[in-house]
Parts: structure tokens; C-alpha cells; sequence
């Protein structure tokens, strides 16, 4: 027979404290709702605070003379009379407009949007509202994202910064893996313009084939406003890390290739019309395009090598099947080397675009991509990491690029 025994003081005290509408389970996680809601409250502080500091730094940039001049300068000359006798330049005024006007509304939106959110972040704490203090802290997540984006984006302030540009590859330490590399960052390149937002145009101009597999080096041409300023962080040595596929033992190499970055000259361009090449100056050979390209691979002489005498910089295209449009196409390359030449014998732009040049071999890379034994790509000039690596190699690069333009004294 089951005998009910009194209870005692403490026992009775006990139930007092626990209430039976409220078992230990409800308790647990009223508890932890409490804490989430803390949590979310000093994230959203947090971020709204370095949001909403990028945004002021932005906003002060916009309204300096700097800036208002260029962007008036720029409305002016879009609405001349004359603006489309040349095309080209035409396209290039038009578009860097564009980017100014983008940049104005970007920061006006991500400036309401903050106070908006805000606003809606502190009712939803009286109220409780989980959901929708999550979805602020997201909300202002993407603000501070934005923001910084957009401020890399203002210091593309160097009169080459608007132009499209080429950015060369070529193979360093490695051997055959060298090549490979090269042809793995070229497919870095060509997906990281696909995916950019402002609609960017890639295409291999020139190409030498390595031995056995990749490139011992590649030209490409990458159009659109903006490309010099952003991929001119790129240049230097990117080293890679890796069971090599051309090792039967399957052993660890390390493997390097030099990346290269010239603006394309154009006369929209600050400084563009001061590049002068006199034909005596040039040598000029044509030869049989090779590599793949189609039936009419080395039977033509389309492919065009430029050799600039004074200077003895050699550019190549075989891009094309006309030589003419070959022969185009290599001028501008080399107007792009002369004027990056020349802007490299100011010491201030020599400091800047050699930083991370360095020898194409160990010791120099501003970037590491290691596979094995673990997976890491780190920029050696801002510390920023990611264990993405295969985001990486296919083309998500810009957070590399906005923290190299974001940090001083290391943008090539």
C-alpha cells in the first residue's frame, strides 16, 4: 500500500520556488530566448555602429570639392553637343558618370536604411519580436557589407583608376605546375568579371602554352569602368600550395606565378594623349597563331609581335583572325605598358606598383592559395583569410580587393 508521507519545510519551499505552471524545460528556454535576444541587441549595436561610421566617412567624401567638382565636370561634358563625334570616349564619359551617380544614391539608401532599421529594431525589443530583431541584424549586416564595399570604391580616385585594363600572368618557379597555376588564376580572373556587377567583358588577347599543361604566360583584356582600379591590387606573386596531378608520387609543391596590371589608355584618360610612338621606333613581325583558336590556326600569319626599340618591351596578340585587329590590339597594349612605365618613374607610383611585385619565386607572394595539408588563401599585406579556397579560385576575390584598396600603403 502506497503511503503518502508529509512533506517537509524544505520541500514546501521548494514548490514555491518552482511553480507548477512553469515546468523546468519552459524555464530553460525562456532563459536562453532572453540570452538570444541579448546577443541580438549588442550584434545589432555593433554593427550598426561600424555601419553607419563607414557611411559618415563616405557621405564627407561625397560632399568634399573633390568630388562635387568631378562629378560637374563629368555632367558638363556628357551634355554637349558633340559628345557622341567620338564614340569611344562618348562610352567612357557616360559610364564613369554612371559610377559617381551609383555611388550618391548607394550611400542616400544605406544611410535611410540604417535610421529606418533602427527605428524598427528598438520597437521590436519592446515587443519581443524575434524574428524581426533577426531580420535587422541582417538588414544592417548587408548595410555594413555595402558600406564597405563602397568606400573601397572611393579610393579608385587615381587618374588611371576609371580605365579598363590588361592584367598579364605569367608562370614562375614550379615547372609544369607553374603553368598549370597560371591557367588556374586566369579562370579566377575571367569568373571574377563575369560575376562583377558592373557587367565587365574579359577576353585572352595573348597566350604562350606551357610544355605540358597551362600557360607559360596570358594577356587579358578586361573592359569595363573601374577594371584598372580595382584589379591593380592583384599585381604581385600569388603562390600555390598543393599535391601536384603531375606528381605520380603525389607529393606537396609549391608553385608561383607573377601577376601584372596596365591600364588601357584611351583619351578620356588623364595623360592618354601624352603617349607618343613614333613608327622608327617599332619593330614589327607577324608569325602563325598557335594553340587552340579554330581551322585557321597556324595557317595564317595573324598573330602580331611589337617590339618598342627604345624601350625593348615586347607585347604580342594573336587574339583575333584579322592581323589588322591583332596589330590594334597589341598597339594598345603597348600604349599601356609605356604609360605604366612612365608612371612608374614617379617614386611615389614606382612604391606603389612594386610593393608586391618582387621575384617571381619564394618570399615575394602578397597572396598564398594553400590545398594541402589544409585549405587557406591569406593575403599577406592585410592578414584577411578564408578557408574558401575553392570560392576562391572561382572568383571571389573582391573582399581581397576592397581590404587591399581599404588598407594605406599597400595597393600596387
Amino acid at each position: 500500500m502506497l503511503m503518502m508521507m508529509p512533506m517537509g519545510p524544505s520541500v514546501r519551499l521548494l514548490r514555491r520556488q518552482l511553480p507548477l505552471c512553469q515546468p523546468a524545460t519552459a524555464r530553460f528556454f525562456a532563459d536562453d530566448s532572453v540570452r538570444s535576444t541579448k546577443n541580438l541587441a549588442s550584434d545589432f549595436a555593433e554593427k550598426h555602429h561600424a555601419a553607419a561610421s563607414t557611411l559618415a566617412q563616405i557621405r564627407h567624401v561625397l560632399a568634399a570639392p573633390a568630388h562635387t567638382t568631378q562629378l560637374a565636370q563629368l555632367q558638363r561634358a556628357t551634355s554637349r553637343e558633340d559628345l557622341w563625334n567620338n564614340a569611344t570616349e562618348a562610352a567612357m564619359l557616360l559610364q564613369q558618370l554612371s559610377v559617381l551617380e551609383k555611388r550618391e544614391t548607394a550611400a542616400a539608401h544605406w544611410h535611410a536604411t540604417l535610421a529606418d532599421t533602427k527605428e524598427l529594431f528598438e520597437m521590436a525589443m519592446d515587443e519581443s519580436e524575434q524574428r524581426v530583431l533577426e531580420d535587422c541584424v541582417a538588414t544592417v549586416d548587408e548595410a555594413e557589407a555595402a558600406a564597405k564595399k563602397l568606400h573601397a570604391e572611393l579610393l579608385l580616385s587615381e587618374p588611371m583608376d576609371p580605365s579598363s585594363c590588361f592584367v598579364e600572368i605569367h608562370a614562375g618557379a614550379g615547372g609544369t605546375e607553374s603553368g598549370d597555376w597560371v591557367e588556374m588564376l586566369l579562370r579566377m580572373y575571367m569568373r571574377w568579371t563575369e560575376a562583377h556587377t558592373d557587367g565587365y567583358q574579359a577576353e585572352v588577347v595573348h597566350a604562350v602554352l606551357g610544355e605540358e599543361a597551362g600557360y607559360r604566360s596570358v594577356c587579358l583584356r578586361v573592359e569595363g569602368s573601374y577594371a584598372y582600379g580595382w584589379l591593380k591590387t592583384e599585381a604581385g606573386v600569388h603562390r600555390l600550395v598543393r599535391i601536384s596531378p603531375f606528381d605520380s608520387a603525389a607529393r606537396r609543391h609549391t608553385s608561383f606565378a607573377q601577376v601584372r596590371v596596365f591600364p588601357l589608355v584611351t583619351e578620356a584618360v588623364a595623360g592618354a594623349k601624352d603617349i607618343v610612338i613614333s613608327p622608327k621606333d617599332l619593330r614589327i613581325d607577324t608569325y602563325r597563331a598557335s594553340g587552340p583558336g579554330g581551322q585557321h590556326v597556324n595557317k595564317t600569319e595573324s598573330a602580331i609581335r611589337i617590339t618598342h626599340l627604345p624601350t625593348n618591351i615586347v607585347v604580342q596578340c594573336q587574339s583575333d583572325r584579322s592581323q589588322h585587329r591583332n596589330k590594334d590590339t597589341a598597339m594598345e597594349m603597348l600604349r599601356a605598358r609605356l604609360l605604366q612605365l612612365e608612371l612608374l618613374e614617379q617614386d611615389q607610383e614606382r612604391r606603389k606598383y612594386t610593393q608586391g611585385l618582387g621575384d617571381n619565386a619564394w618570399g615575394s607572394q602578397i597572396r598564398s592559395y594553400v590545398l594541402h595539408p589544409y585549405k587557406m588563401v591569406k593575403d599577406h599585406r592585410t592578414n584577411l583569410a578564408t578557408s574558401d579556397t575553392k570560392g576562391v579560385l572561382d572568383g571571389d576575390i573582391s573582399g581581397f580587393i576592397q581590404e587591399a584598396l581599404l588598407a594605406p600603403s599597400t595597393t600596387t
